[in-house]
């Protein structure tokens, strides 16, 4: 019986689900090259991987299927599933979504269901739920763990309640400015010939109506290049938004850091800060990612900044892993 348990354990794998607010990723890692969890492998061996845009349950239950399929496993083989998933914030969210993994996975498989923002952390940390993450792509948040399970939260709520650092942020800066250059309210810029002329729009007029004609975020926030292009040539308005950008970013971490005391008394402890999405990668010249780091470290010398270089769903992943190891160890087993 103990040989058929170490047969299955051999065989098994570990599921990782990142689902985001527009699209849904589920990959499938092998148990055995993880036998000592201190060492692993590079890069991560990935048995199976689906996508799909959309983060409905039903959407949930097609990656994971097909997934697995391109493994060439069943739900049978599953060890540990963890599901980082855009809005759960609280134990009824968790609970919601547990029930009905329970009812597609056999009673064996060890399931966790938490915020994507762990999937994101754990990308940069392989697995590990310690530190601070900050997420900066349509929208933004930031988001902490303590070694002893304590968590706190900054921004990530939404554009209505200010997350003025995200992509959605700097883009509906970029076009109120124009809107106020155009009608006096605010100085001139090279954001309006560069933003109309991306539109294709002729006049500074028809930019009120293309916003409400479909006002969704990732539309909106698709113009932050634009913004970026036009501080990189010194347009001081596009400078502006991208400065202010950059101290909500990092305000959102130090909230976080300071509410968990990720820094320790003196502010000098170590920890690690993972930076993700978009609105953080690297630029030409301005950089927003690294004056958000620059300013972090002028605070929390200790901070320790990670660029993941796997994605959030293979961090979901690690993280089952990890916690699945970690039971495992506290009853005992190697």
């Amino acid at each position: 019986m103990g040989s058929e348990s170490d047969e299955c354990c051999r065989d098994g794998v570990i599921l990782g689900v990142d689902g985001g607010t527009t699209s849904t990723i589920c990959v499938c890692l092998p148990l055995l090259p993880f036998s000592d969890h201190r060492r692993l492998p590079d890069p991560l061996p990935v048995l199976g991987r689906a996508a799909a845009e959309y983060a409905a349950r039903v959407t949930l239950e097609q990656v994971i299927a097909e997934a697995l399929s391109k493994a060439g496993k069943d739900h049978s083989a599953v060890l540990a599933v963890c599901l980082g998933v855009s809005g759960v914030n609280h134990p009824s969210d968790q609970e919601r979504i547990l029930n009905w993994m329970r009812g597609i996975f056999p009673h064996h498989v060890k399931i966790y269901v938490q915020n994507d923002a762990v999937a994101a952390l754990a990308s940069g940390t392989m697995g590990k739920l310690h530190g601070c993450v900050l997420i900066a792509g349509t929208g933004c948040i930031a988001y902490g763990f303590t070694e002893d399970g304590r968590e706190a939260r900054a921004a990530g709520a939404g554009p209505v309640l200010g997350d003025w650092g995200s992509g959605y942020g700097i883009a509906s800066r970029a076009l109120t400015a124009v809107v106020k250059a155009h009608d006096g309210r605010g100085p001139k810029t090279t954001l309006t010939n560069c933003i109309l002329e991306s539109l294709g729009l002729p006049s500074p007029d028809e930019i009120i109506g293309w916003t409400y004609a479909d006002s969704s975020w990732a539309r909106i926030a698709a113009l932050v290049p634009i913004v970026v292009s036009c501080a990189e040539a010194g347009d001081e308005v596009a400078e502006e938004i991208l400065n202010n950008a950059v101290h909500e970013l990092a305000l959102s971490v130090k909230a976080v850091v300071k509410r968990l005391d990720l820094a320790g008394k003196d502010g000098t402890d170590s920890f690690p800060v993972v930076m993700v999405g978009g609105v953080l990668e690297a630029n030409k010249t301005w950089d927003i990612g690294s004056k958000v780091i620059d300013s972090l470290l002028e605070a929390y010398p200790g901070a320790c900044p990670i660029r993941p270089k796997v994605e959030p769903a293979i961090g979901a992943a690690l993280f089952a892993w990890d916690s699945m190891m970690k039971e495992t160890e506290a009853n005992g087993h190697r």
